[in-house]
């Protein structure tokens, strides 16, 4: 026979009370809990991440810029004159001595002009001539008359002499005497006057033939640049080199002063390096440099820093030093480098590819047991070309992954698989 408790109902209600309670601070605990849990790293593989371990030493900072090989001396050869290409003889690349032809050009005019300079030379010189001719006899004129003169006068004086002297003696008039006397002092005048007037003749002689000399001198010269304007037609190279460019065609009509030919020395050579505007600021002239041909690579100096920036670079001028590598050219694509400081203790790593001098970054930073990494925070000080400073966020031996990882900024931990 069952006896019924009395308080086996009441224990039933204060199990069920307690079990509700338990579940209703179960459940939302555990739902809190849940919710607060970070998700789960998400995982990368080692493979496809570009580690390096952060370091301390020296570090040489570094500037890269890509350019050309041009020449130290180059030699634009310009027309003279107006004309037509008639004949190209060498192409770009030929090897050329100061009295090779590179080109022939006409100008039917030129030749015109030149044949009529020079007629017009043999003009003026037989114009000289006859003019030397007629000046001379003129000249003889004048000496004759002035004899003419001279033997007058001698009469003239032989005669007042010859007065005087019988005056002396009474045998002649005191008038006859002052007459003769008189045409004596005339004619030693006008002797005089035609002596000054010789002088005259021959100076007015050499004059008048200078201004007929110097009319032919004119002519002459004239006559010498239309016939070298002549002889230019045929282009000579005018330089030892080598013809790298010949920017005109056969038949082209040419002015005078378009380029022609591009001569350059392919034994002087240097690097023109297209640096960005932002890193050319510590670029200066003197500063070590290498230039790598991709069959070699030669030292230089930085020798010119233009002043304006275009698209965004400056050109830099290298110096090259010592034997050029072999297949070094004009117009030949290098790798440049500019040697800005050494510096001797520094904490670095590889430069990132979002690595930016004197900027914070988000980098993952292994853990431990190398198979997690942690976001941490880095400061970057100066920089080199692969390498970077470290200022503050890492310590040397920490191992870090350089790649990009901008796809996973949402997670502050990767699990490397």
């Amino acid at each position: 026979m069952d006896i019924v408790r009395k308080d086996a109902t009441r224990r039933r209600w204060i199990r069920r009370i307690l079990f509700l309670a338990a579940f209703l601070i179960t459940v939302p605990a555990i739902t809190i809990a849940v919710w607060r849990m970070e998700p789960a790293a998400p995982v990368v593989e080692a493979s496809t991440v570009w580690p390096d371990t952060v370091k301390r030493g020296p570090m040489v900072r570094l500037v890269r810029g890509l350019g050309t090989l041009v020449s130290e001396d180059i030699l634009w050869i310009p027309a003279v004159s107006d004309g037509r290409v008639e004949r190209i003889l060498l192409k770009p690349g030929a090897p050329v001595q100061s009295n090779t032809v590179l080109m022939i050009l006409t100008n039917p005019q030129l030749d015109l002009d030149a044949l009529d300079a020079e007629y017009q030379v043999k003009g003026a010189e037989a114009e000289y001539a006859d003019l030397k001719v007629k000046l001379e006899s003129e000249r003889l004129n004048q000496q004759a008359e002035l004899a003419r003169m001279q033997s007058e006068y001698q009469q003239a004086k032989l005669q007042s002499d010859r007065d005087a002297e019988l005056l002396k003696l009474g045998l002649t008039a005191d008038l006859t005497h002052k007459l003769s006397r008189a045409k004596a002092v005339e004619l030693e005048n006008r002797l005089r006057v035609e002596d000054e007037r010789l002088k005259i003749k021959g100076q007015s002689i050499d004059a008048q033939l200078a201004v007929q000399k110097a009319k032919i001198e004119k002519l002459k010269a004239l006559h010498l640049l239309k016939k070298s304007q002549q002889d230019q037609m045929q282009v000579r190279a005018g330089s030892v080199g080598v013809l790298q460019e010949v920017p005109v065609q056969v038949g082209q009509r040419v002015p005078a002063g378009t380029v022609l030919a591009k001569l350059v020395q392919p034994q002087r050579l240097k690097a023109e390096l297209k640096i960005a505007e932002t890193q050319v600021k510590e670029v200066m002239i003197g500063q070590r440099a290498e230039v790598d041909t991709r069959n070699g690579v030669i030292q230089g100096v930085v020798s010119r820093i233009d002043p304006a920036p275009r698209e965004g670079t400056v050109t830099v001028d290298v110096r090259l030093i010592g034997e050029l590598p072999q297949g070094a050219r004009p117009d030949l694509n290098v790798d440049g480098t500019v040697e800005l400081e050494k510096l001797d203790d520094v904490v670095q790593i590889q430069r990132p590819t979002f690595g930016q001098p004197n900027s914070i970054v988000q980098m993952f930073k292994y853990d431990r047991d190398g198979r997690t990494a942690q976001r941490v925070q880095v400061k970057f000080g100066r920089h080199s070309v692969n390498t970077i400073e470290v200022v503050e966020g890492l310590q040397v031996g920490d191992k870090v992954i350089l790649s990009d990882m901008s796809a996973w900024d949402s997670v502050n931990k990767i699990r490397l698989n």
